[in-house]
């Protein structure tokens, strides 16, 4: 049984697996410039970061209508709840749509029509963080903020992505304010290609409360302290520094040296069909190429925090424990009445839920009155408050 995980850096485009990306091209009557699914898949070899991009925004013309959106969401959704992942925060990029002639309703509609049945379907809890491209203009960001507006209920938060280098997290301030003001939960990727300032940067003008990548960190001893002592959490995906060429080798990525400094660290797949696997398939490679132990991978929130324990079959069961602890009901894993043994074992809440987002509240303005948890139960008004129907356990991170 894998491991149970929650995936916390996820881009819903980079799951767009060649034969999909066929189909939805004959359905769409696209032409790509490929012969067939294997020439698609040797274009996947890339330099940098900017080398898959230009692939990965061109493969984006397959995608035109909601149903579009939905089919690309529940491939990901059955394929991540395969290798174990029972909690998925799915970064998407409006701006390349948008760019198009796809309105943003059509993607939102089309992905939370597949993501608002998800944990019914996959046993999976999801969030929707909407990026900003940052290789863009500030005032292309503000204009995305806007338009999205009527959608905001069904948005967590914000992010940043795209090209790093040259364009420094400050060069988006004011939506990041705009999207404060909104009610809306802010991460950024930094410190990937670009330097260990561009981490100091999202958390100091941009105000984040999550690194997305964050590896270039550990050039900057006092960023390191830092991070530790104020627990940012970090969401690393190791296969995709191999393939974008930020590491050389799994052998070299900082994951060890990371979690010995204290970092709170996660583990991710990034955009999987490019990189070569999903959530199970990074921590198998990390597991293998760092000499973890599978008891080190299922103690994962003291070693892995993105692991996130689980009952058996089922989504996670995290649940709120007594003494400032998580109770983990069924947790088959070290610590849980001895390893191989199931039962109940209290765990750290704070690494748990410092990685995943909280729900944020309801948007000062533009949003329709359709709130709900991030398990996708409707949230009902009562007597000016807001609170949810009974239902199951909550996920680690609620």
């Amino acid at each position: 049984m894998p491991v149970p995980k929650a995936e916390l850096h996820l881009h819903i485009e980079g799951t767009l697996e060649p034969e999909l990306a066929f189909a939805l091209a004959a359905r769409n009557g696209v032409t790509l410039p490929y012969a067939d699914t294997d020439a698609l898949r040797e274009a996947y070899r890339f330099s940098d970061l900017q080398s898959f991009l230009d692939l990965y925004y061109g493969l984006m013309a397959v995608l035109r209508t909601a149903e579009d959106f939905t089919e690309l969401a529940d491939a990901y959704l059955e394929r991540a709840a395969a290798q174990g992942v029972r909690h998925a925060e799915i970064f998407f990029d409006p701006q390349a749509h948008t760019a198009r002639g796809v309105p943003i309703g059509t993607v939102v509609e089309g992905l939370t029509a597949s993501l608002d049945r998800a944990e019914e379907r996959y046993g999976i809890s999801t969030r929707l963080i909407m990026c900003f491209l940052r290789d863009e203009s500030a005032e292309s960001a503000l204009a995305t903020l806007e338009a999205a507006k009527p959608y905001l209920d069904r948005i967590t938060g914000v992010g940043l992505d795209s090209a790093e280098v040259g364009h420094p997290p400050a060069k988006f301030r004011e939506v990041y304010e705009e999207a404060a003001r909104l009610g809306l939960r802010r991460v950024a990727h930094a410190g990937e290609e670009g330097p260990a300032a561009y981490v100091r940067e999202a958390l100091d003008v941009l105000g984040v409360e999550r690194i997305d990548h964050g590896l270039r960190c550990m050039d900057d001893p006092d960023l390191v302290a830092r991070l530790a002592r104020e627990r940012v959490p970090l969401t690393l995906c190791p296969l995709s520094n191999v393939r974008l060429r930020v590491i050389d080798a799994l052998a070299d990525h900082p994951l060890r040296a990371m979690m010995a400094a204290g970092l709170l660290v996660t583990v991710n797949s990034d955009d999987p069909a490019y990189f070569g696997g999903y959530a199970g398939d990074n921590y198998d490679g990390v597991r293998d190429a760092l000499g973890l132990t599978e008891d080190q991978l299922r103690a994962g929130p003291e070693l892995l925090p993105g692991v996130v324990p689980g009952g058996r079959g089922g989504a996670a069961g995290a649940v709120p424990g007594g003494g400032g602890g998580v109770r983990v009901r069924g947790w088959r894993g070290v610590g849980a009445g001895g390893a191989g043994r199931g039962g109940t074992v209290r765990v750290r809440a704070e690494r748990l839920r410092r990685a995943c987002l909280p729900t944020p509240p309801l948007p000062v303005t533009g949003a329709s009155p359709r709130p709900r948890t991030p398990c996708g139960r409707v949230l009902k008004r009562r007597t000016g408050r807001m609170s949810a129907r009974r239902g199951k356990s909550s996920p680690a991170g609620v």
